[in-house]
């Protein structure tokens, strides 16, 4: 039998003694929950990241499935973390197919985003998100490293959460509190937000009494956003009273050359793991763009990312965009080492954090969206393994998302064409 008892609480704590500083993670402050003996339990996270111009597939992809497979060079990169990630071949989203357009539905597995008329559907973290409520102060992050103004979070609507990519702005977000004078301002345009959604509600509803069906159904689906709307003000007017958390690290400055993706990168990663150590936010996206970067700044690289993707067939291009690739898997292993640097209990923080890294392009040379490469680390599953799939006729990626989310404590089992959990993916 499960008995829940509440400690002290990390925030009030603070507000009560008048700091702003976020403490680590306390045994005291936090919720705790018992089975038999029981332990405290922080908070289970989730980090969504692609990037969009597909991963060498023989320099990604284990030969043998099981738990003995040889790690490819890759995956070499990450190999302190062995014990701590599973790599998964044989996954694609069912009817997913349009090339570079299919970045749209890495987290939603919406299909055929090219035909006319598409209308994308909620993404995995944003359902998440709506599931879970404001338990924090940014219900989640939708971040990008690179140009375009592209996301992978899209709304219950399926309209596109506009990408932040300017690591100070995030920053000023994140950890700079506003003068009491620029607070009460902001809650002021917030107040006046809500008063606005009461307008239109009240007139709306007057509408709908006049509608015929069809019609009162889309006023329906749209004062459901409404409402939705309210909430979020309400609950950002909460959080714009409270202090936000300080960090002893200085606001980082913005590298905006477009050659500088590995720098960019590492910027973006250590903001995320930031957010997720200060309980800013428990769900974060990555959008890694290169598609339109003239070239990666590293050494033995001389062509564009993206040129070097169609010319894979070459030697010579393959060994540069191999380069431009460990360079990325360099950047993973640094955030998983420090999400596992920090400690929670009897865990990590790795431990309660799902980080999620693939592809929408299985093969970029051919613009295939089937196959894609897709690992996923940390968050308290059996891991240090490789989950073979049908390579002829794939698993549904959304399985693992289904998955993903019953970790978050979601009770659901199905999301997207996912109908269930991930075959093989069990929790440690």
């Amino acid at each position: 039998m499960m008995h829940t008892q509440h400690a002290l609480n990390r925030r009030g704590f603070l507000r009560s003694a008048g700091a702003c500083l976020t403490l680590p993670w306390l045994e005291c402050l936090v919720e705790r929950s018992w089975a038999g003996a029981g332990e405290p339990t922080p908070p289970r996270r989730m980090i969504a990241i692609m990037t969009d111009l597909g991963i060498v597939p023989e320099y990604f992809f284990p030969e043998a499935p099981g738990r003995d497979f040889k790690l490819t060079p890759y995956l070499q990169v990450l190999a302190e973390h062995r014990d701590q990630f599973t790599v998964f071949s044989g996954l694609s989203h069912p009817e997913v197919t349009g090339g570079h357009q299919t970045d749209l539905c890495f987290l939603t597995g919406a299909p055929h985003p090219r035909k006319p008329g598409f209308k994308n559907s909620i993404s995995l973290d944003q359902y998440a998100a709506m599931i879970q409520g404001p338990v924090t102060r940014f219900p989640s992050l939708t971040l990008r490293v690179g140009p375009s103004n592209k996301s992978l979070s899209y709304s219950a609507d399926g309209v596109a959460i506009p990408s932040e990519f300017r690591p100070s702005s995030i920053y000023r977000q994140l950890f700079l509190q506003g003068s009491p004078r620029e607070v009460e301002a902001q809650i002021a345009r917030l107040r006046e937000g809500q008063s606005l959604m009461d307008q239109f509600e009240g007139r709306l509803q007057s509408l709908e009494r006049k509608a015929g069906k069809r019609d009162r159904q889309r006023l329906d689906q749209f004062l459901t956003s409404v409402r939705e709307v309210e909430q979020r003000l309400e609950a950002s007017e909460a959080w714009e009273q409270k202090p936000k958390p300080r960090v002893d690290v200085e606001m980082p400055k913005d590298n905006l050359d477009p050659t500088a993706l590995v720098e960019r990168t590492r910027a973006i990663y250590d903001l995320s793991r930031l957010a997720i150590e200060t309980d800013s936010t428990r769900l974060i996206t990555v959008f890694v763009t290169q598609q339109f970067n003239p070239k990666v700044d590293l050494p033995g690289v001389e062509m564009p990312h993206h040129a070097l993707t169609h010319q894979m067939s070459l030697e010579e291009s393959r060994e540069q965009l191999r380069l431009v690739e460990e360079a990325q898997f360099g950047e993973l292993n640094r955030l998983l080492t420090g999400l596992r640097g920090v400690g929670e209990g009897s865990a990590t923080m790795l431990d309660q954090t799902m980080v999620l890294y693939g592809s929408n392009l299985g093969n970029a040379s051919r613009h295939d969206t089937t196959n894609l490469p897709v690992l996923l680390a940390g968050g308290g599953f059996r891991h240090g393994q490789h989950l073979a799939f049908s390579r002829k006729n794939n698993y549904p990626l959304a399985n693992l998302y289904v998955s993903m989310l019953q970790r978050m404590g979601i009770e659901t089992d199905r999301f997207s064409s996912g109908m269930g959990t991930m075959t093989g993916l069990d929790f440690a």
